[in-house]
């Protein structure tokens, strides 16, 4: 009974987690459908507005090593608490915000939350799983970071739209409040198990395993988000989509997202190289067929669930990789892979704006493809050799 009861806890602990992971995901994105409401409030254009998305992208890139390294030594539930007790606050300033600059202030304070939140997160859900569940409670995280892609961002966009886009972030901030309550109760004392030398992270470098891990991230992440970030342009103009047609190819993505990380813990351990290599063609297919079947419905939308299912599970695989290539240093090793994750979803996004000026909105799936092209390449050629440890 007791055994019964410690393994219940267990997996609260990981679930409360990733409901940590929803909430932080869905204030990552949730100004994408807000843009246009917080551009009237302020009298500013959306263009302007957009930088919301870009220094909260950049923001995390920039300080999640900084942040980590600083914070390398504090037991993990304190700083849990930390981070959300900054998390509310920034969104209580949020909806208050009586000036763009008092917005952006705010955002750049979740930003620094976010920064060392993904840094921490997925190896103390792996150190709290039961041994052998690892790949559960990596897939757990993940599905609560695609479940903020399907619910969270589309009821923050609602709320905001009937009750001002400040009512979504103060919603957001109450359900933190809540998810802190929880976690103060479930996680248990987590001593910190890195270290905060800058040597440390700099060694880092000298081990090939996470070179090549993270200049995959990159080039994948970047090849992505050139087409990701403009599919809802791209479905108005080439496939002549309504915009709710268009929401419920997200949900599409966002529902395979789930299943993706269902499926990742049963093939990981079984098939290391085909568990990688496969969603990566798979999302290389993807986005070239992406303009030629725009225009059916039923077949964007199968593409969208193929879609969803890949860039997921090239996701687990990466971050599967870097636990492994840095057991003495987790959380630092996850801090390069989330700003390298965020450098590639910022770089996508410039790429792709780059394509829609100069040629036009029907391309950015096969210049995306080209970059994942170029992964699936360096992979075979470069990065086979260190993807299992012997």
């Amino acid at each position: 009974m007791n055994e019964m009861r410690s393994k219940t806890k267990v997996w609260s602990s990981v679930f409360c987690l990733a409901i940590a992971a929803f909430v932080f995901n869905t204030t990552e994105f949730v100004p994408v459908g807000l843009l246009t409401n917080i551009a009237e409030s302020f009298s500013m254009n959306v263009a302007h507005t957009g930088l919301l998305i870009t220094v909260y992208a950049w923001c995390v890139s920039l300080l999640s090593l900084p942040l980590t390294i600083l914070t390398a030594k504090i037991e993990r539930h304190k700083l849990l608490i930390g981070l959300f007790t900054i998390f509310i606050a920034s969104h209580l300033l949020a909806g208050v915000a009586w000036n763009f600059t008092t917005l952006m202030i705010a955002r750049i304070g979740i930003a620094c939350a976010h920064a060392v939140f993904w840094s921490i997160i997925t190896p103390l859900a792996v150190r709290l799983a039961p041994v052998g569940k690892r790949a559960r409670a990596m897939g757990l995280i993940v599905a609560g970071t695609s479940i903020a892609t399907v619910l969270g961002v589309p009821i923050g966009t609602i709320i905001g739209q009937i009750a001002g886009w400040r009512v979504t972030f103060l919603v957001i901030g109450a359900a933190a409040l809540l998810v802190t309550i929880a976690l103060a109760y479930l996680i248990p004392t987590s001593p910190s198990t890195s270290s905060n030398s800058v040597r440390l992270a700099l060694a880092l470098f000298k081990r090939p395993t996470l070179l090549c891990v993270y200049g995959l991230t990159a080039i994948t992440i970047v090849g992505h988000f050139t087409a990701y970030t403009y599919i809802t342009p791209f479905m108005l103009n080439i496939g002549g989509y309504s915009n709710k047609a268009i929401v419920l190819m997200l949900l599409c993505i966002g529902f395979a997202g789930i299943l993706g990380s269902l499926l990742f813990p049963y093939y990981l351990d079984k098939y290391p190289i085909p568990i990688f290599l496969v969603p990566l063609f798979l999302l290389w297919f993807c986005l070239m067929l992406l303009w030629f079947v725009a225009t059916n419905e039923y077949l964007v939308l199968l593409l969208c669930l193929c879609w969803g299912v890949a860039i997921t599970m090239i996701g687990m695989s990466l971050q599967s990789k870097v636990l492994d290539a840095a057991p003495d240093a987790n959380d630092v090793a996850n801090a390069f892979y989330s700003g390298i994750y965020n450098i590639g979803i910022g770089g996508g996004a410039l790429v792709g704006s780059q394509v829609i000026i100069h040629s036009s909105v029907a391309y950015v799936g096969f210049v995306g493809a080209i970059f994942v092209a170029i992964s699936i390449i360096s992979f075979l050629l470069l990065a086979k050799r260190y993807w299992i440890f012997k």
